[in-house]
Parts: structure tokens; sequence; C-alpha cells
């Protein structure tokens, strides 16, 4: 079987890898993962069997791509307003909160991360129309889960053996990260109690 010229793996399933990195990591650093994703697998391709499923193997590469750009991200400094007293780090710093990161990553907006004021967001009604900070706010393995599933389409089968776990769990994950969603995106009417006559 002869291989696609990698010009038109890159023209047929560059847009949805881009979608999945920005479902996975946010808009901004998404550019960075999709390009490190098509680099690799550029230099993957010749090695690739002919008759292999190009997209689940991009989608394996991106979610590695990813999971590089988020690991990058929490290793840069907070901004913070003003510095606090003193100039030595401190001996235990605080654990980053990838969610309030990814909200970072996406909005630049301020908020709170471990008692200290960072840039951030979190998902409100002047954000409706935008998804990201909605999708950005799942835990980690939702995110990807509805990213690989929903946005690229994978089977689920696919989506365990990326995140390395039960398809069962890859199914629960991708179905509460889309109930998180639909909760966000269409509200439900608070009950209508009717009155005593």
């Amino acid at each position: 079987m002869k291989r696609e010229p990698f010009e038109r793996v890159v023209e047929r399933h560059g847009p949805t890898v881009l979608r999945v990195c920005r479902a996975v990591v946010g808009p901004i650093a998404a550019d960075d993962a999709w390009s490190e994703t098509f680099l690799a697998a550029l230099r993957a391709y010749p090695r690739l069997a002919p008759d292999s499923d190009v997209e689940a193997w991009l989608v394996t590469i991106a979610h590695r791509k990813a999971i590089d750009q988020i690991r990058l991200a929490s290793r840069h400094p907070m901004p913070v307003p003003e510095l606090p007293a003193g100039t030595d780090p401190p001996d235990d710093p605080p654990d980053i909160d990838e969610i309030v990161l990814g909200h970072t990553i996406a909005q630049g907006r301020g908020t709170e991360l471990n008692g200290v004021e960072v840039v951030g967001a979190v998902p409100n009604a002047d954000h409706m129309l935008d998804p990201w900070p909605a999708v950005l706010a799942l835990p980690l393995r939702q995110r990807q889960a509805v990213a690989y599933h929903h946005v690229a389409g994978l089977p689920y089968a696919e989506v365990a053996a990326i995140l390395d776990c039960s398809v069962a769990a890859a199914r629960r994950a991708a179905a509460d990260g889309i109930a998180t969603l639909r909760n966000i995106f269409q509200p439900q009417p608070p009950a209508v109690t009717s009155e005593p006559s």
C-alpha cells in the first residue's frame, strides 16, 4: 500500500489535531503543541505502517505533546501583582493547580491560586460563547477523553489506549466531562414549586 504524502496528512488531519490540542491545553499553548506534534510525526512517518490509522496515531502524538506543554507551563513563574517580603523562594512551594493554570493560559484574567493573586479566569456568563475556559476547567482526564472522543472522533478503545486506562474509565471520563459542560452551557432552570392554595 502506497503511503500518502506527508503534506496531505497535514492538510487532512491538521485541523482536527489543532482542535484536540486546544481542548487539552487551551488556545495559546495549542499552537506549540500542534507544531511539536507534526514535527515529531514528520520524523516518524516513514516508519509508520501503511495500514495504520493516521488520525489516531496523530492524536496519540498530540496527547504526548500536550502533556509536555502542561509540564512546561507548570515550570514557568506565575505573575503576581507584587513580590512578597524577602527575596528567598519558599522552602516548600505550593503545588500548581493545573485547572487554574489552564485558565491562566487561556484567558489571562485575574484570579487567586493558593492564596496568591495570579493571572487566570473561571468560566462565567461573559464567556458563554467561548467554550475554552469551561473545557479547560475540566479535570485533565475528562478534558482529554472529551477531546479524543468528541473532538477527534476516536472510539473509546483507542481513547483508553492513549490514556492508559480501561474502556469503561475512558467512557466515564468523557461522559462526566460532557455532563459538566452541558451544565455550564445549558443550565437547568430552577424547579418550580407550587404554592399552597
